[in-house]
């Protein structure tokens, strides 16, 4: 049984930008591929980091995955469905939410409750069972208290799960987060990451994350390194994490917990290269402690 919620087969996607002709004033149109032979597959109730510096194709991958974009060449099946099927564009969409950069360009509504309820009443969606809807999905973001709030008061995190609750309330199978932390301070991102970690957790949506911070794939199941359009690795985070070369070549930084330890062995300290999360870093550095492998200095 293929158990693959989304599948890219050799696809490229190419787009046609206006040049300055070098031999006349005239413009010319001129090709750009923005992905060139992509190729993976999201299992259902998987949690999926694509990560790559800005201008390396994940975003488009992202629209390529919600038929926002149809591929030059090859192949994109969501749930069954090929996204160049026309008539299936509304089933694609409705299983596949989007969460894009800027949350001010999602929300449409005067309050946030009626953000939420904004899908559900074009779809008609009796009153009684979308006030039931409403209630879980804002429970669900932690914004239950917020329902009345006008969403130009609420912080950028908070807008972003504005956003994420109107999603939930299309009940979709798979939500795609196409940098959706990149406008926010760092509260609003922990806060962000948090409620797609418990969403893929305990409601088993698929998620794909779209980023350039590492240190917000560390949970993922799995992540996909772009760059120049290509896919230049994938593996689990800890994998990933070791592959400095490849990190570099990406133009990314590794999270501060893998940059510490590397600064531990390069002083000499034999450590882990494996420690990912800040809460795994303070277990294994009492561990060493204990050992006498480091000292503990007090002043």
């Amino acid at each position: 049984m293929n158990d693959n919620y989304v599948t890219l087969e050799n696809v490229y996607y190419s787009y046609e930008v206006s040049e300055n002709d070098e031999n006349s004033d005239a413009m010319v149109g001129v090709t750009q591929m923005a992905v060139e032979n992509i190729s993976f597959s999201v299992k259902k109730g998987e949690f999926i980091a694509i990560a790559g510096r800005n201008g390396s194709g994940k975003s488009t991958i992202a629209r390529l995955m919600n038929a926002l974009l149809d591929p030059t060449e090859g192949v994109v099946i969501v749930n069954g469905i090929d996204t160049k099927d026309n008539e299936k564009i509304w089933d694609i969409r409705s299983n596949v939410g989007m969460v894009f950069q800027n949350p001010d360009n999602q929300i449409v509504g005067m309050s946030v409750e009626e953000d939420v309820a904004f899908g559900m009443e074009n779809l008609g969606i009796p009153r009684d069972e979308m006030l039931t809807k409403i209630d879980k999905c804002l429970k669900t973001v932690k914004l239950e208290n917020e329902r009345k709030t006008e969403p130009h008061l609420l912080s950028g995190g908070q807008k972003q799960r504005v956003a994420i609750a109107g999603i939930l309330a299309m009940q979709p199978s798979c939500i795609v987060l196409d940098e959706a932390t990149a406008m926010l301070d760092p509260d609003g991102r922990k806060d962000v990451i948090f409620t797609v970690h418990k969403l893929n957790r305990e409601e088993g949506i698929t998620i794909i994350l779209i980023t350039h911070h590492m240190d917000e794939i560390v949970g993922a199941d799995r992540v996909i390194i772009i760059d120049e359009g290509h896919i230049l690795c994938s593996g689990t985070p800890k994998e990933i994490f070791t592959a400095d070369d490849v990190i570099k070549k990406a133009g990314l930084e590794l999270p501060q917990t893998a940059k510490m330890f590397n600064l531990l062995r390069k002083s000499g300290f034999d450590v882990r290269r494996d420690i990912l999360s800040a809460d795994e870093a303070f277990e294994y550095i009492k561990e060493l402690i204990a050992s006498g492998k480091i000292q503990r200095r007090c002043e």
